[in-house]
């Protein structure tokens, strides 16, 4: 299938979602409800969280939701929006976005947070910046306190969130092979994880890599994962 007749399936797909949604036919949860609602007004909007008390997503490229947008008959809003993982205003985004550098730890509100969001409907991408060693350590301690009976999965590339909207062969980076890892919950993925960057540091100013092993075709790979989100 062409990548334009790909868009086409996937916009009718989207489309009968939410018109399932608005029907009343899929189970209500409060992402699903907030898809509902950016669905009326054309625009899929995404969380930036702040974890650890302070700590923000500060250099992570949203560039990847205008060209979703350019590229697919989905619509988003073109800007994160910042919100506490701790907050009840979390569950009013159907898709949030966590990275950083360094060691964090969240606060025992924000690990409750975060697994209602994901048992409820919510999906999280997140990417260790630069490829921070320190930050990957925290964020899969962190994962083990939140599910401690589950596991991050390694994501094959035959798997249709590499082909949503881009058909994507190979995650390419800077130095090392990279890979995603997911967490599934009722059979659907609703956590992905990258320990090297997503973060597109070269659309941002003030950012960069400094040399650690960053996904060169973020943009892409993030489009397919908010792409995905919306239609599992």
């Amino acid at each position: 299938m062409s990548n334009r007749s790909r868009f086409v399936a996937f916009g009718v797909w989207l489309a009968a979602l939410w018109a399932s949604l608005q029907a009343g036919r899929t189970a209500e949860t409060p992402a699903r409800r907030e898809l509902q609602r950016t669905s009326e007004t054309a625009a899929v909007s995404c969380a930036n969280l702040i974890y650890a008390g302070t700590r923000s997503s500060i250099c992570f490229s949203d560039q990847f939701l205008s060209i979703l947008a350019q590229d697919s008959t989905i619509q988003t809003a073109r800007k994160f929006t910042p919100v506490k993982l701790a907050s009840e205003e979390l569950f009013r985004f159907p898709f949030a976005m966590m990275t950083g550098e360094g060691s964090f730890t969240l606060t025992e509100a924000e690990r409750t947070n975060l697994r209602r969001y994901l048992e409820r409907g919510g999906f999280l991408l997140a990417s260790a910046g630069c490829s921070s060693q320190q930050w990957d350590a925290s964020f899969r301690r962190e994962f083990r306190l939140v599910f401690p009976d589950r596991e991050l999965e390694v994501i094959p590339m035959e798997h249709e969130i590499f082909h949503t909207v881009y058909d994507i062969q190979t995650l390419k980076t800077k130095g090392q092979p990279a890979e995603l890892c997911g967490l599934k919950l009722g059979g659907k993925i609703v956590l992905l994880y990258s320990s090297d960057g997503l973060n597109d540091t070269s659309t941002m100013h003030g950012c960069c890599c400094c040399g650690g092993n960053e996904i060169v075709n973020a943009q892409q790979v993030n489009a397919n994962i908010l792409a995905y989100a919306l239609v599992q």
